[in-house]
């Protein structure tokens, strides 16, 4: 699965925010000496209380990752980097509220500080609160890759067009602002122009030839455009720069995938895991390389596993669906993607394969309902699809 530089997308409201810490943590505020002895051999500085976290979920201990980096960031708490690590965590295991505290919690000593803003805006995108996720992302640029899921948000707003002109217009405006350039070509990436956004990822290296934000969103590009050994070219000179950018080791694995590279895309996927033990996007391309391999039943395990670190990833439920589609296992499909739908805003690809399981399994009525739900969304192929299907369906229903 390819990246941009973000930790998520617009997802479906499933918590409210708390203003207060989260009840199982007040047991650590109450009992010092449960403290200390839960941070017993623990790292005492703010880079290596994140190894040692990242190290216990590699290990697949995620609960014991979580509580003693809570424990740490208890009495480290004006270390900002800990303190955001835990709400990811806590984000990624649908701990949303303690998520959103930690969050306002650190921009209420650091308002400037953008990866915060860009989680907060995550959390609000999938409570559903379109203006307030707007104001976050907004307020995490430049510097981060919030540009996606603005595209997002302003599409379900409904004004997506306006939005793209202001963007068009400020780029004109600062013709030499790499910042400026590289975000109207995320936007086009967004809205899949992906010629137009190599033009502006160009422009903006022209200015800025260390640009990470820029040199991953054109690896993007040429990745959309199947020029793989350029699309390499980029991803391993963002990781010269940056070698430990997650973002650009697991877009060079994607690239090896698209390209039957499977040896590069293995190796290149255990370092992304070393990396970032926690994303699941790694998950996915263990899970599609394992298909590629003909091993659908390791493949079907990886992308659990990575529904299991991040309930939001819409390419692990799709995957997974097709697995139990081509096999027949139309009972499990149908779980999954039922699951994936409560998940996941408005995702047409979804909805068709659900009336896909649906129409497979005898049941016209509810496949109908699923493809009509995909023909309001805003995927346009899976709207396409979805026309034919419902097209194809009325035409052997008998009247």
């Amino acid at each position: 699965m390819k990246l941009g530089l973000s930790i998520g997308a617009a997802l479906v409201a499933l918590a409210l925010l708390v203003a207060a810490p989260a009840a199982a943590d007040m047991q650590l505020y109450d009992n010092p000496s449960l403290v200390k002895s839960i941070l017993d051999g623990f790292p005492a500085d703010p880079a290596g209380a994140i190894r040692a976290t990242r190290e216990r979920i590699a290990a697949g201990d995620m609960p014991g990752a979580i509580r003693r980096l809570s424990a740490y960031v208890m009495l480290h708490p004006d270390e900002i980097a800990p303190k955001r690590f835990l709400g990811d965590l806590y984000f990624r295991t649908g701990q949303i509220d303690r998520a959103a505290f930690l969050y306002q919690e650190i921009l209420e000593h650091a308002p400037n500080d953008r990866e915060t803003h860009n989680r907060l805006g995550t959390v609000y995108a999938e409570e559903n609160r379109v203006d307030d996720a707007i104001a976050q992302f907004n307020a995490a640029l430049p510097g981060t890759d919030s540009v996606n899921d603005l595209v997002q948000l302003h599409e379900r707003k409904g004004d997506l067009a306006q939005y793209e002109s202001d963007m068009v217009r400020l780029a004109r405006d600062f013709p030499t602002d790499p910042a400026i350039q590289g975000e109207l070509g995320q936007v086009f990436e967004a809205i899949r122009q992906p010629a137009e956004a190599e033009i502006y990822y160009r422009r903006a290296l022209d200015e800025d030839p260390q640009n990470l934000t820029a040199i991953n969103g054109l690896g993007l590009v040429l990745l959309d455009l199947h020029e793989y050994d350029e699309a390499i070219v980029q991803f391993k000179h963002c990781l010269l720069i940056e070698p430990d950018s997650y973002q650009c080791e697991d877009n060079l694995a994607a690239t090896y995938l698209e390209a039957n590279r499977p040896d590069d895309a293995k190796r290149t996927l255990d370092l992304a895991f070393k990396l970032a033990p926690e994303r699941a996007e790694t998950f996915v391309n263990y899970g599609y390389l394992a298909d590629m391999q003909d091993d659908w039943q390791r493949a079907v395990a990886q992308y659990a596993k990575a529904i299991e670190l991040y309930p939001y990833l819409r390419e692990a439920y799709i995957d997974l669906a097709l697995d139990y589609q081509r096999r027949q296992l139309y009972v499990l499909e149908q779980a999954v993607l039922i699951k994936g739908i409560a998940s996941v805003h408005d995702d047409g690809r979804l909805h068709v394969l659900l009336g896909d399981a649906y129409e497979a399994q005898g049941d016209k009525a509810d496949a109908l309902t699923q493809f009509h739900l995909a023909e309001k969304g805003s995927d346009p192929d899976a709207v396409g699809i979805a026309t034919k299907r419902v097209s194809l369906l009325q035409a052997t229903t008998p009247q």
